[in-house]
């Protein structure tokens, strides 16, 4: 059994993925599927007059700033057209996905911030009116008894807080906290790029093997949405697992290319 992580970036193959997928299943494969929505999220709330708006923390991460309307946006798309879009392509193949949120059932826990240092214009903010959290419990009972009934759970931020709020939680981190939840030994994370690039965007760039111990001293060359990614990466690790795999989702195969081997294998 293996964790798989689908990008929301513009480009990403999500049809190829499904193909992948349902024949992976077929051969008795066991899987839990995490997505993202980022790109369409963005088109969508610009057509709502909510543009979207990035900050940076003051540790030099970039993230979704998720007031209350942005959060309602966020769980329209994730929630609504990615997830059940996702869920449409899987039955079709005739895989027996159902979707849910990290909300459905209390499936993904987290405290919300209370408040989120920020770097805006060379100075430090504080925003205190933030929906944002990290996963800090999984519903591992629900995520069994789903898996032994022969489903295949797709699922999908938003996260809910102790206190019942809907949180935003990053996709790779919540990805990296089930695999660990779950004792998964692997975790797939595709998206629109081969894997790790030492000069982005060049492709020609790809790192094609990190050793655990040596993940460290990548962080700096992660750009963008790829730091995230190498910090779900560190904190799988961190739980137990013994390999971590950025991969292609563009391409044909892309789940059993990166159970493979290709893209950047980190073990």
């Amino acid at each position: 059994m293996f964790i798989l992580k689908i990008g929301g970036s513009s480009g990403i193959n999500y049809d190829l993925i499904a193909d992948d997928i349902a024949a992976l299943v077929k051969n008795g494969e066991k899987m839990v599927v995490v997505h993202g929505g980022s790109a369409l999220t963005n088109e969508v709330a610009e057509k709502l007059g909510h543009p979207p708006q990035f900050v940076t923390s003051v540790s030099g991460y970039t993230s979704r700033r998720t007031d209350r309307r942005t959060l309602e946006i966020f769980e329209m798309v994730y929630c609504g057209q990615m997830n059940k879009g996702l869920v449409e392509k899987l039955q079709s193949r005739g895989v027996d996905a159902i979707g849910l949120s990290g909300l459905d059932g209390r499936l993904w826990e987290g405290k919300r911030k209370a408040a989120i240092k920020i770097v805006q214009n060379g100075r430090r903010r504080v925003l205190r009116d933030d929906f944002t959290g990290k996963v800090e419990r999984v519903n591992t009972d629900l995520l069994d008894l789903l898996l032994s009934a022969g489903y295949v759970p797709v699922l999908t931020p938003p996260a809910i807080s102790y206190d019942g709020e809907a949180i935003n939680v990053d996709g790779d981190r919540a990805a990296a906290a089930t695999a660990i939840a779950l004792g998964a030994e692997t975790l797939v994370i595709l998206s629109n790029v081969p894997g790790l690039l030492e000069e982005f965007p060049d492709e020609h760039t790809l790192i094609r093997h990190i050793p655990a111990q040596s993940l460290d001293k990548f962080m700096a060359v992660a750009q963008d949405r790829m730091k995230k990614k190498v910090m779900g990466a560190q904190e799988a690790l961190a739980g137990g697992l013994t390999r971590i795999i950025f991969a292609d989702g563009r391409v044909e195969n892309p789940v059993r290319r990166a159970l493979n081997g290709e893209g950047t294998v980190i073990e």
